[in-house]
């Protein structure tokens, strides 16, 4: 599979992913107004969070199909700039859940009934397990190929936690009536978040320091080659970089007379030669075809 390929495959998986948790982030909103519950509020705050990062994710996305084209690891450039900026809104969502839950257990010291509703709240995150793990499904084979699906797909993992952990909150308020529970679930739930977001930041910085390598234009490849003595016409030229060392591939038409003299490997090694002096480009693949037989 292609560069190209693999990450219109990544963006099609970004845009399902983006329908489930859209669809699922209305029904949180909702829920969360009649549960009254932080963990759920939580959770509806942080799918917005959630669904402006696959925003950013299919934009970095789109602009690295485009940047494929000229840079070599361009498009991940791209992306690694969008999982940045998810990693940042991990950071501010973890923050808000912390200071509401601290606020929060600040009211519950002074005696304040929470009041939260724990069949609501367990019925949400019983739903909400079944559209993350949908999410979570399909991003889980392309989370390999592209930084951004790997960073949506721990935010959907960690969602599909979440949910888990909210169930069981709920669970428990109705069995103890100990609503400090939907406060500590959400704290968790932040810490997680947190935890992620500094690992996702990490590994984009990372990326985003390694330094670029710009590849050169096929039509100047195909200036040089045709310039070359003995070389009729050129096609199917790729350019790429395989163990960071710039590799050029080409089929070769040689003139008639080449043909007949059959000093085929001559003008491979003539055509080697002003790649390596223009270019410095080290590994070739070359398909050195006859002037009769063009497509072959």
């Amino acid at each position: 599979m292609t560069d190209l390929t693999t990450h219109q495959a990544s963006r099609n998986r970004l845009l399902i992913a983006l329908a489930l948790t859209c669809t699922f982030m209305i029904i949180q909103v909702v829920g969360a107004y009649y549960a009254n519950s932080l963990a759920v509020l939580a959770d509806a705050g942080h799918l917005f969070v959630h669904n402006s990062s696959l925003l950013i994710a299919l934009i970095a996305s789109s602009v690295a199909i485009k940047l494929a084209k000229t840079y070599n690891d361009g498009y991940k450039k791209a992306e690694y700039t969008g999982g940045l900026f998810n990693g940042l809104l991990y950071l501010s969502i973890a923050a808000i859940i912390l200071l509401e839950g601290g606020e929060r257990l600040g009211h519950h010291a002074q005696g304040h009934d929470l009041n939260v509703n724990a069949f609501a709240m367990s019925s949400i995150a019983a739903v909400g397990f079944l559209f993350h793990g949908a999410s979570a499904w399909v991003l889980y084979k392309g989370r390999k190929d592209s930084i951004n699906v790997y960073a949506v797909f721990l935010h959907s993992f960690f969602d599909l936690l979440s949910t888990v952990s909210t169930f069981v909150a709920g669970v428990l308020i109705h069995l103890t009536n100990w609503q400090v529970i939907d406060i500590v679930s959400s704290m968790l739930i932040s810490v997680f978040v947190l935890f992620t977001g500094v690992k996702v930041i990490y590994a984009c910085i990372q990326g985003l320091t390694e330094k670029a390598q710009m590849l050169p234009a096929v039509e100047k490849l195909e200036q040089l080659l045709l310039s070359t003595e003995h070389v009729e016409s050129v096609h199917n030229i790729t350019v790429t970089m395989l163990d960071n060392q710039l590799t050029v591939g080409a089929h070769i038409v040689l003139k008639h007379h080449c043909t007949i003299e059959m000093h085929d490997e001559a003008c491979r090694l003539e055509v080697e030669r002003a790649l390596m002096n223009t270019y410095a480009v080290k590994q070739c693949v070359l398909q050195i075809e006859s002037h009769d037989c063009p497509d072959h």
